[in-house]
């Protein structure tokens, strides 16, 4: 009896929550479909280009698919060579550098936002860098040369004020978690910023 009465209770609740959200929940299931890729499929990537826009702006005509790599970056001073794949999923980070989705592109003239873990792998040796050491993204569609000229150590509560989109000049901005020697979860990211260089 308890059973049938815990099964009645459920089945309200759940009729409820679909009343109230039902809407949003099939939205959201449906663009979840709209962007997922089926086992065994993979996307048919174009040739990327980067070209001038009608308002004279510089952006790709065609962008990486989410997940894939487009990208390696190169930090000669710690001996980093790795990929970058669009995204900032863990999955994606145990693979190599991510990039944050919401930001611009090499070329593009806005702010670059990558991220990876502290780990030897990656970038557990950001502490030997320095204000004038230069960072090296290779892409399909061009090779671009960055110049550090800021390193900080913030509080991840303060990404969107340290670590801002901006429109108008292209920076590179690379974090990772901090302190370096830190295993799992750490409330502090230690910053990356470089001038693109002409």
């Amino acid at each position: 009896m308890h059973i049938i009465v815990a099964l009645f209770i459920t089945g309200i609740i759940i009729g409820a929550i679909y009343l109230v959200a039902g809407k949003q929940i099939e939205e959201n299931i449906s663009l979840i479909n709209m962007v997922a890729i089926e086992a065994g499929e993979a996307p048919e990537e174009r040739e990327i280009k980067l070209e001038t826009s009608a308002n004279n702006k510089k952006e790709l005509d065609v962008y990486p698919s989410y997940g894939s790599q487009y990208a390696t970056i190169q930090i000669p001073k710690i001996d980093v060579d790795l990929p970058v794949y669009l995204g900032d999923t863990i999955e994606i980070l145990k693979k190599g550098v991510g990039h944050y989705s919401a930001s611009y592109f090499p070329g593009e003239g806005g702010s670059i936002v990558y991220m990876g873990h502290n780990s030897a792998k990656v970038f557990r040796r950001f502490s030997e860098l320095q204000i004038g050491n230069e960072i090296f993204v290779k892409t399909s569609y061009g090779d671009f040369k960055y110049k550090i000229y800021d390193m900080q150590i913030i509080d991840e509560s303060e990404g969107d004020e340290k670590i801002p989109i901006q429109h108008d000049e292209e920076k590179l901005m690379v974090y990772t978690c901090y302190p370096f020697i830190n295993i799992g979860y750490t409330s502090k990211r230690f910053v990356v910023y470089a001038n693109l260089e002409q």
